[in-house]
């Protein structure tokens, strides 16, 4: 296993449709894990959900998320992100059209955006505050 990597280190992982697992803290303390779509821009995640849906009321009493993103199988890269989410209404139409179109394709992705219209959405942004990232290409298993 690589040790010590960078975000930079993990090639086109993020670049890849694959989907978060975006954990955050009901009100019980126990956490609610979710498949997301996600961004990976400027050092930090972008994802885009229905307002007051239970993740939207999650991080408005508590901030704190993780997110991971991983392969199955292959290498098995992969990045866990541990920090403080960031509620904004500004520029979520644009986001979306950005991540909808990574995994859809953009006719798809204009098709499923019209299913949404009159949706509430909201952008939660995740600022890293730990990050671990994994690859596991120089196993032997790999070779």
């Amino acid at each position: 296993m690589r040790k010590k990597l960078q975000v930079a280190d993990l090639g086109d992982l993020l670049e890849q449709p694959l989907n978060a697992i975006l954990a955050t803290y009901l009100p019980t303390g126990d956490v609610l894990l979710a498949p997301v779509w996600h961004e990976w821009r400027d050092g930090r995640f972008s994802v885009v959900i229905v307002a007051d849906d239970v993740k939207h009321r999650n991080l408005q009493r508590d901030s704190r998320a993780s997110i991971v993103v991983a392969e199955n199988g292959g290498r098995n890269r992969g990045i866990e992100v541990r920090g403080i989410a960031h509620i904004a209404h500004n520029g979520v139409d644009e986001i979306n059209q950005r991540i909808t179109s990574r995994y859809l394709g953009p006719e798809r992705a204009a098709l499923f955006l019209q299913g949404l219209e009159g949706i509430h959405l909201v952008h939660v942004l995740l600022e890293p505050g730990k990050v671990r990232v994994w690859d596991f290409a120089d196993e032997e298993a790999f070779q």
